[in-house]
């Protein structure tokens, strides 16, 4: 999300914002540089100093960051750059490898501290959106909720008491809008945004500032004529149906206004598969090799799947080839499996599908999905990716 252009509108001090008729205030609290954060506790002679988390902390090794620090990010070091070029642009940066249970722990940590606030005199609903976001609202609307930004900096003194980290809260009177505000708000600190001055402050952003945009749809957007957030509303739902489908079109067109219905919804996500992939610092080229690969991280998924208790009704395979080229393929089973050698077989086989030129090349990445039967209690259904 770019920085405010503008200054974003403040409601007058002294004075209680309206929420939505009928419904709650939506909080969105996000970590303030997370993983670099956690790193920091563990090593605080690393305060101050450009951290860069990503692969094996090796900068000469094939890998991408993770995630930066904010010293970091002001010599243009972000999520997903290779680390090759990180250290190109921050000689003098601090590289990590990437501890996922490390993160993990400080999550929980920091959702049970969420989730043990009050608000209005009740509990607090949490929707948990990774490990270091959440959507916040009051269970109920009966109680005197008082001005939301207040209860936003108690969010961000408990997290900090319980886990000596420090967080950025976006208030909105709907979820998107709740995300969206945080970012005027970092770091440490509060962004609001609503309805009544949504236009005012997203209006001429470009779209891929709308939480749900990225780059290749806001292409699609420029090639019709819509540049902007206004335009996107302004925009006739009709034609975007018919250019980006009957479900997306519209939805964007949603997104431009700001609208954004879906609820804080506290039921634990329950994911739909797992996958594992690997970057190799040698570029493979012996099949054989290949394929004992793409057993291998079949092997591992399975693991995976095997601890959420369901099969795999699918099976897909990433190849990224010498120098950046990716391509996927997959296939469904007759029947669902959790039959490593089945699913394996499977996986290697799709290395088949692959076109004829292609299995030429070098392959830098590979990657297995195993796509899982749902649960025997379906949860609801996610929501579009704007609205999560």
């Amino acid at each position: 999300m770019k920085e405010p252009t503008h200054p974003v509108p403040a409601t007058p001090a002294g004075s209680r914002p309206d929420g939505p008729a009928g419904q709650p205030w939506v909080l969105h609290v996000d970590l303030d540089q997370f993983i670099a954060a956690v790193e920091v506790l563990r090593r605080p002679e690393l305060a101050g100093l450009p951290v860069v988390v990503g692969g094996r902390g090796d900068p000469t090794e094939r890998g991408v960051v993770a995630t930066a620090s904010y010293e970091a990010r002001a010599h243009g070091v972000g999520s997903g750059m290779p680390l090759r070029l990180a250290v190109r642009k921050c000689p003098d940066a601090v590289f990590l490898p990437v501890d996922k249970e490390a993160y993990e722990a400080a999550s929980v940590r920091v959702m049970q501290t969420l989730r043990g606030l009050a608000w209005g005199g009740a509990p607090v609903v949490v929707e948990v959106l990774g490990w270091d976001e959440a959507f916040l609202a009051a269970a109920s609307c009966h109680g005197e909720l008082g001005d939301p930004r207040d209860f936003a900096e108690q969010i961000r003194a408990a997290v900090l008491d319980a886990t000596d980290l420090h967080c950025s809260v976006g208030v909105g009177d709907n979820k998107l809008r709740a995300k969206i505000a945080t970012d005027f708000g970092k770091p440490q600190g509060v962004g609001m945004l609503t309805g009544a001055d949504w236009f005012e402050v997203m209006g001429e952003r470009p779209t891929d500032a709308l939480w749900g945009i990225g780059g290749k749809t806001a292409k699609k957007l420029a090639a019709l004529g819509i540049g902007t957030v206004a335009q996107l509303a302004a925009s006739d739902a009709r034609v975007l149906a018919a250019e980006l489908g009957p479900t997306m079109g519209p939805w964007y067109h949603r997104l431009g206004r700001g609208v954004d219905t879906s609820p804080v919804d506290a039921t634990p996500w329950v994911p739909r598969a797992h996958g594992r992939e690997e970057t190799f610092q040698t570029d493979l080229v012996d099949p054989d090799e290949i394929a004992a690969q793409v057993r291998a991280l079949t092997r591992r998924t399975v693991a995976d799947i095997d601890a959420e208790g369901r099969p795999a009704a699918r099976v897909g395979i990433k190849v990224r080839f010498r120098p950046f080229f990716t391509v996927s393929r997959s296939l469904t089973l007759p029947e669902p499996s959790n039959d490593p050698e089945l699913l394996a077989d499977a996986a290697v086989s799709l290395l088949d599908r692959l076109d004829p030129a292609d299995r030429e090349r070098p392959v830098r990445l590979l990657g297995v999905r195993l796509e899982m039967t749902p649960p025997t209690e379906e949860p609801a259904t996610p929501a579009p990716p704007a609205a999560r």
